[in-house]
Parts: C-alpha cells; structure tokens; sequence
C-alpha cells in the first residue's frame, strides 16, 4: 500500500486526497500524519526537504510535491481522468497553478504569525502575500472556472484553496466573491470527499 505523508489541515495534502477518492484509488493510499517541525519524525528521510505532502510507493520512493503526486496517481488510474489531455490540459494546469499560488501566499502568511515573535512581524511581507491572494481571488471571480463532469486537478486545487481560507482566515473572502462561494458550493455538493477531508477548526 502507499503512504501519504501530510498533515490533515495541509491545503497540498487535502488535494492529493481529493484526487485519491476521485481516482477510486482510497483503498491504495494509506493517510500518515507527519510533523515538520519535528526533526525525528521520518518524513525528512523520506523527503529531503520535509515537506508535505509526500507519497511513499511501495518500493520506498518517495514522490513530492503535490503536483507530482496527483499526476503520478492520475497515470496510475489510466490517465486522463483528474489531469486532462488535449485541450484541456493547459487550462486546467494553468487553474492548479493560480489555486496553488493562493495556498502558498496563505501559507507563508499563517507561518509568519505562528512563527515570528510579535513586535518581529513583517506587515509589508504579511501585504505583499495578502495581495497576492486579492488579485487571484479577483481574477478567479471575474472568470469563475465551470466544474466539468469530473474534477480536474485546477477545480481540485481552488476548492483547496478556498477551503484553506474558510478555515485559516475565517471565511473574510466570501462577502466579495459570490461567483467563488457559488463554485465552492457547488463543488463540495459534487464532491463528497471535500466535506470528508475538511478540519473542523
């Protein structure tokens, strides 16, 4: 069986386990929490750089980051299904991307609260991250993407990503996004395995 390395409120990690249940490959995939910030947990043996999420084949090879793990599962469900081909590969490619990017910007925010000392905090860093997230946003309800019959990776990712704001920064970007609230709620509906990977707080 392969082991995925993450943690359970990781935006990365929750998109790999979506693409997991879409994939019909649930009883393939073993969920294994991992810490980063705890120097004896195995995660940096298996992954050098220690981050999440990790898969563990099981041959012992490890695949990161999370873009790469969800089109090595895609391959090994015969390909095409989460990741498309043809034409609507680069779109959706081009969606993961922006989604990721909001994940990262959001990220690098909670890290900078949770990890510096509080007279330490950086506001520009803390704005310049923000921005990225309000431009992305933005653009994202301007051009609110469709939900095709079956999720590919770009809705998967943005799902991820708006999941991460509901829970790290209190939902704020509802109000000003009902195209991306409609999406959300329309996605979750389709998707059950987005309510079943949701942390609670």
């Amino acid at each position: 069986m392969m082991i995925l390395r993450s943690s359970p409120a990781s935006p990365f990690g929750r998109k790999v386990q979506i693409a997991v249940a879409l994939l019909g490959l649930k009883d393939e995939v073993e969920f294994v929490a991992a810490d980063t910030n705890d120097a004896s947990d195995a995660l940096r043996q298996q992954n050098p750089l220690g981050k999440i999420p990790t898969l563990i084949l099981e041959s012992g090879k490890a695949i990161f980051d999370s873009r790469v793990i969800v089109d090595y599962l895609d391959s090994l469900a015969g390909g095409g299904r989460v990741v498309p081909e043809g034409p609507a590969r680069l779109d959706a490619l081009i969606l993961q991307a922006l989604a990721d990017g909001i994940m990262d910007a959001c990220l690098l925010q909670v890290y900078e609260r949770r990890f510096r000392d509080p007279d330490k905090l950086s506001e520009s860093w803390l704005g310049v991250q923000a921005g990225k997230v309000e431009r992305a946003l933005a653009a994202l309800e301007t051009e609110t993407p469709t939900l095709p019959p079956t999720p590919h990776v770009g809705v998967i990712a943005l799902a991820c990503a708006l999941g991460y704001l509901d829970l790290r920064f209190e939902g704020r970007w509802r109000a000003a996004h009902p195209n991306l609230v409609n999406f959300l709620d329309t996605f979750a509906g389709r998707v059950p395995a987005f309510e079943d990977t949701r942390v609670k707080s």
